[in-house]
This record gives structure tokens, C-alpha cells and sequence, in this order.
């Protein structure tokens, strides 16, 4: 018996420190993704809408962390009770969780994990703001937010990664957030737009981008982030799966951003700094699901073929009439649908499990189950969000008014503007109306 007992404890799994400093690390990378997005909304945007923009993405990181805190976490990762949601008591406030209490199976402590997955909550409703730009009240979008990742967001998680979660449980993969994240959230933003309608002069005005050097900025900095974002998922560093998991990132994302490059030249003459931003995040989403289980060579694939479809789904908004104002259902809902599905083909049975997909002999199970993940999600979220945004509307109101829309967003609701050229050096405006120089004076006296 003390044997045994020796050798259970022996098996069990310790803390491991240089995990814990990994996983520290990939949190911080994926909260910067939060202000990365911002930027790269922000420059895409008309500059009456830019503050509000970015500050749609940034407050989200007061939302949902309080929330998470208080129940989020519980929700999505407490013990599943009918395989559709999680509550655990002792993650209410995080209050009763030891300090090197271990997440079950692994060797980081509960709080690294739950601050890991906080950083996933974050962004993915700031992914929804892209499709609402110029016309949304900011105290409707606060709102809108914490209901919806209260409604939506904490229960997906739990299915697709929560110990019971029924996708869990059936074998759908996602590796680091196709379907709880970007299906999720370009699904969301399909849903809202439906309700609350065009902006003005969508198809009539130019709306384009202000600033595509913040845009660069913007996918530069969701690139690198993305690296804990993906490697990070797999929860530890000490049997490979996360370098695979980097590796196919950043061969995925070069592939996507290629193939968009590609088919914005056949298509419209040009290679455009837009098209490379985008087909650079239209790959990054699209490997998130797929890159734990595809090799270097799939998660080529995986990019380009990601890329073509998400440049050639930006223009279904022109066809059907919907206003996705930065492509948000183009590149993250077609892109999510992406990886997720080529799971199904191109899955190669050794990397993060045995499971191989349909050009590995695997057949047609595996391309199912990610199609049931994969329409699941779509429908609930774009269902709840709509109703969500619906009964807003109602009350509330989500809309700001036509006036204040033309006028420009930023002021309106937020009292500001991105670039004020008159104060001093502040640029034409200030330079022409200061008092010449003495030198300059006595010239125009002389002439």
C-alpha cells in the first residue's frame, strides 16, 4: 500500500515554474492583442470615428475582467452541469482557489489558467466592434458587452473547452479558439448588424481607411501576440505541441497574406497595404483551430486557402446589402469556418492527438464533428446576438442619430478627436495663424 501510495504521488503533477513563466508570458502576449486590435480597427476606420473605435476595443478590457472575476470564470470552466454550462463556487471572485493550486491534469497554477483564458474573453466581443463602426452609442456598446459575453461567450467556452462541454466532449477540435473566438464573435457581428441597419451613405460615400500605417500597426502587433494566443494553448511547453503550434502560425499567417496579395492583384490590379494587413489576420484566424493539428505543410494550406476565400467574402456585404464596416464576418466568421473544417482534411494524426483527417485516412468523422461544432456555434451566436441587440434597441436605443453619425462619432460621445491641429506645432493650421517671426516681419515691411 505505501508503495502505491509513493507512486501515485510520484505520477502526480507538480508545479512547474518554468511553465507558469510561459504561460505568464502568452497571457501578456494575448492582452496586447486587445490594443493591437484597437489600432488596427482605429486606422481602418474615417477619422470622426477613431477614438471611438479604439475605445471600443479597450474597454473592453475593464468589462469582461471584472466579470470574469466575479462568475465569468465559474461559467466557462466550473464543474458542467447538463454539458452546457460550468459553475464552481470557488471561482466566484476567484476567492477560493489556493495560490499553487493546480489546474487539473497540468503544472500551472488555477490562477495562471484563468488569467490566460480571461485574455481569449477580452477580445473576442472586441472582435464584434469592427462590424458596428460609426453608428453605435458607446453606453449601448458597455452593455451590449456585458451581456453578451454573459449570454454567449461564457457558455461556447464551456462547450467547446470545458471538461463536459458538449463539443468537448464530442471530439471537436479547436485548438485555440476558431469556433469559441472568431466564429463566435464574426457571427455576433452578423447578428447585430442585421437589427441596427446600414450607416449613412454605406455604398454611396467613400469610407475609406484614415491612417493605414496604424492599420500595419495594428496587424503587426495582433501577429505577435498571436504567438501566445496559439502556442499557449496547449497549456505547457515540454512535449513540442506549442512549437508546432508557433511554427504553423507564422507559416499559415505568410501563406494568407500571400494568397490575398495574390488575388487582389488578379482581381483589382493592386497589392494594397489593406489587403496585406488582412490577409495576414484572415491566416492567423484561420490556423488558430487547425494549427495543433496540421503540419507545416497543412498549415500552408490552411493559409491559403483561408486567404482567397476571406478576400473574396469582404465583397459579399456590396452583393447582400449587410454593412460589416471592417469585414469582421469576412475575415473572422469565413476564416474561423475555415480552419475549423479543414481540421477535417487535413489533420495528420501526430501532433496534439491521434485523430486524422480525411487526406490522412482518417474518412469523413472527424470533418463532421468540426461542421456540428462549427454550425452550432454560428447559429446560437448569431441568434442570441441579434435578440440581444434587438432588445437593446428597443429600450436604449443602440443607434446614435443620423445628425450625430455625420457629424462625427468621436465628438459626440466622446467629447474628443484623434488629431487636433490647433495648438502649437500643431501643423498648417497653427503655423498660419501664429505671428510671424521678426525676421519674417521685417521681409514683408522691406518687400
Amino acid at each position: 500500500m505505501a508503495s502505491a501510495i509513493t507512486t501515485l504521488a510520484a505520477d502526480a503533477p507538480t508545479l512547474s515554474a518554468a511553465n507558469t513563466g510561459f504561460m505568464l508570458i502568452c497571457s501578456a502576449l494575448v492582452m496586447l492583442m486587445t490594443p493591437g486590435l484597437a489600432f488596427f480597427y482605429g486606422g481602418m476606420v474615417r477619422v470622426k470615428s477613431s477614438l471611438n473605435m479604439l475605445m471600443m476595443s479597450f474597454i473592453s478590457l475593464g468589462i469582461v475582467t471584472i466579470l470574469w472575476v466575479l462568475y465569468g470564470f465559474s461559467l466557462a470552466f466550473g464543474t458542467d452541469s447538463g454539458s452546457l454550462i460550468g459553475w464552481n463556487s470557488d471561482y466566484v471572485g476567484l476567492s477560493g482557489i489556493g495560490i499553487t493550486e493546480l489546474w487539473d491534469g497540468y503544472t500551472i497554477p488555477v490562477y495562471v489558467f484563468a488569467v490566460f483564458q480571461l485574455m481569449f474573453a477580452v477580445i473576442t466581443p472586441a472582435l464584434i466592434s469592427g462590424a458596428l463602426a460609426d453608428r453605435v452609442k458607446f453606453s449601448a456598446w458597455i452593455l451590449f458587452t456585458a451581456l453578451w459575453v454573459t449570454v454567449v461567450y461564457f457558455p461556447v467556452a464551456h462547450w467547446v473547452w470545458g471538461a463536459g462541454g458538449w463539443l468537448f466532449e464530442m471530439g471537436v477540435i479547436d485548438f485555440a479558439g476558431g469556433t469559441a473566438v472568431h466564429i463566435n464573435a464574426g457571427a455576433a457581428a452578423l447578428g447585430v448588424i442585421l437589427v441596427i441597419g446600414k450607416r449613412v451613405g454605406f455604398k454611396k460615400d467613400p469610407m475609406r481607411p484614415h491612417s493605414l500605417p496604424l492599420v500595419m500597426l495594428g496587424a503587426g502587433l495582433l501577429w505577435f501576440g498571436w504567438f501566445g494566443f496559439n502556442a499557449g494553448s496547449w497549456l505547457g511547453n515540454d512535449d513540442g505541441v506549442g512549437a508546432v503550434m508557433f511554427v504553423n502560425t507564422q507559416v499559415a499567417t505568410a501563406a494568407a497574406m500571400l494568397a490575398w496579395l495574390a488575388y487582389e492583384k488578379l482581381r483589382h490590379g493592386s497589392f494594397t497595404t489593406l489587403g496585406a494587413a488582412s490577409g495576414a489576420v484572415a491566416g492567423l484566424v484561420a490556423i488558430t483551430p487547425a494549427g495543433g493539428a496540421v503540419s507545416p505543410l497543412g498549415a500552408i494550406a490552411v493559409g491559403a486557402i483561408a486567404g482567397v476565400l476571406c478576400a473574396m467574402a469582404v465583397g459579399l456585404k456590396y452583393r447582400f446589402g449587410y454593412d460589416d464596416s471592417l469585414d469582421v464576418v469576412g475575415v473572422h466568421l469565413v476564416g474561423g469556418v475555415a480552419g475549423s473544417l479543414l481540421v477535417g482534411l487535413f489533420a495528420t494524426g501526430g501532433v496534439q492527438s491521434d485523430v486524422a483527417g480525411l487526406f490522412y485516412g482518417g474518412g469523413l468523422e472527424q470533418l463532421g464533428k468540426q461542421a456540428v461544432g462549427v454550425f452550432s456555434v454560428l447559429a446560437y451566436s448569431l441568434v442570441a446576438s441579434a435578440v440581444l441587440a434587438f432588445l437593446l434597441d428597443k429600450t436604449i436605443g443602440m443607434r446614435v442619430s443620423e445628425d450625430d453619425e455625420v457629424a462625427g462619432i468621436d465628438q459626440i460621445e466622446h467629447a474628443e478627436t484623434a488629431y487636433d491641429f490647433s495648438g502649437a506645432g500643431g501643423g498648417a493650421a497653427a503655423r498660419s495663424t501664429a505671428a510671424p517671426t521678426p525676421s519674417a516681419a521685417s521681409k514683408k515691411v522691406d518687400a
